[in-house]
């Protein structure tokens, strides 16, 4: 399984973890994972703690999408895993954070498909 399929797989995972954890329900939408009890969005955001390489993990926000969930006072939900065999994982830690209370973020281009701009938050800026 190559990297992104991987990724995809794993923050699938931590999506239906966090759903059942913070009772979201899980909707699929290009902006957003979850919604809470009372209809309000919430972007779901993992990744692993450390690459194989060795290199810490980072969240990527999408430009467009953050917007539009700013602009409807969404929430994220940071969550940062350590993967084991081919599709275990353990969640390390999760936060909750108001889309409005993101550190500053530095846009940069593309998220190739995405057709927008997108921005990496380390680990550090977010817990």
């Amino acid at each position: 399984m190559n990297r992104s399929k991987r990724a995809n797989h794993f923050g699938t995972i931590c999506e239906k973890r966090m759903a059942a954890k913070r009772r979201f329900d899980l909707e699929r939408s290009s902006w957003h994972d979850a919604t809470f009890q009372n209809g309000t969005p919430v972007e779901i955001k993992s990744t692993m703690l450390e690459h194989a390489d060795g290199q810490p993990g980072t969240f990527k926000i999408y430009r467009r999408y953050h917007e539009k969930l700013r602009r409807v006072d969404g929430w994220y939900c940071f969550v940062v895993y350590r993967p084991h065999g081919c599709s275990g994982l353990t969640i390390i830690k999760d936060r909750m954070m108001k889309s409005a209370n993101l550190p500053l973020l530095r846009w940069h281009g593309g998220g190739d498909h995405r057709d927008t701009q997108q921005a990496k938050l380390a680990i550090s800026e977010v817990f």
